[in-house]
């Protein structure tokens, strides 16, 4: 998981109304509908009052983030659930949450972010929920992906959620990361477990001419540009840095969904919180 910075989230919370609209604008689907569809779950029939949610900071490693706890709870808050963020981290604020009637904990380390249902046992895990949550929006934003091929950049935990998600889907990958065997890696995990045929990029500024569709997944900066773009591609591109050139985002913005915790958080939360939800990390 890439470690945010208080600047990457510090208007999430008092933004997030916006944010929904922004999203509703690019894919005619609201934050909880996508998140919903993600988890495999109906938004219509989850039922935001049957849970507490607490958030519970973790000051291992490097730290807490500044606001990072406040802004997983805005989001939260912002789907119609009561959460709250407790007033001491670790173990004295996961026996708070408890104490106070969590029934589910989100909380993150240097290493994972994860939801747990203290009632279920399911666990969500945000790498994975990213995966799934940005490839519903861009299956909104695109139509559809059956039949269509999206270039896939970066095979790591988020990258590989989503390429299942796509394959699932009927989607065509390309998938291109840093590290080729990463890539040949995933090729055979999607052939293996659907039966599709993964093609295997070695040229990423080659690939980026070549495709429509392109799914963010990696940590580079920068390597998407202006001249790369044309106005029927869609971009999926979750996290932060961003791979969109600064000069290019103007042009970009209006087809890509990105954002730093927005999906991620409520497709967890649906995941855990829904009866048939996907959970597992």
């Amino acid at each position: 998981m890439t470690r945010l910075k208080s600047d990457d989230i510090s208007s999430v919370a008092s933004r997030i109304t916006e944010y929904d609209a922004e999203l509703q604008r690019k894919t005619g689907q609201s934050l909880s509908h996508i998140a919903a569809r993600a988890a495999g779950q109906d938004a219509g029939q989850f039922d935001t009052k049957r849970f507490k949610v607490a958030v519970v900071p973790l000051s291992c490693g490097e730290g807490i983030i500044g606001g990072f706890s406040e802004a997983v709870a805005g989001i939260i808050a912002h789907l119609g659930v009561e959460v709250f963020v407790t007033a001491t981290p670790d173990a004295a604020g996961l026996a708070e949450a408890v104490e106070r009637g969590a029934d589910i904990i989100f909380q993150a380390d240097d290493f994972r972010f994860v939801a747990v249902n203290l009632r279920t046992g399911k666990t969500a895990d945000n790498s994975v929920a990213t995966g799934r949550g940005y490839v519903a929006a861009l299956e909104a934003m695109c139509g559809g992906l059956e039949g269509k091929q999206v270039l896939l950049v970066g095979a790591g935990q988020v990258g590989r959620s989503a390429a299942m998600a796509m394959a699932a889907r009927g989607a065509g990958l390309s998938v291109f990361d840093v590290k080729q065997n990463a890539s040949y890696d995933l090729a055979s995990d999607v052939y293996l477990r659907f039966g599709c045929r993964v093609t295997v990029e070695t040229d990423l500024d080659a690939a980026l001419y070549r495709h429509r569709i392109v799914f963010d997944a990696s940590p580079a900066e920068g390597f998407l540009g202006i001249r790369h773009l044309t106005p029927e591609m869609r971009i999926a591109a979750p996290g932060i840095p961003l791979g969109i050139e600064p000069a290019a985002w103007a042009q970009a913005e209006v087809r890509t969904v990105h954002d730093p915790l927005q999906l991620g958080v409520a497709t967890m939360l649906y995941e855990v919180g829904g009866s048939t939800g996907q959970g597992g990390g």
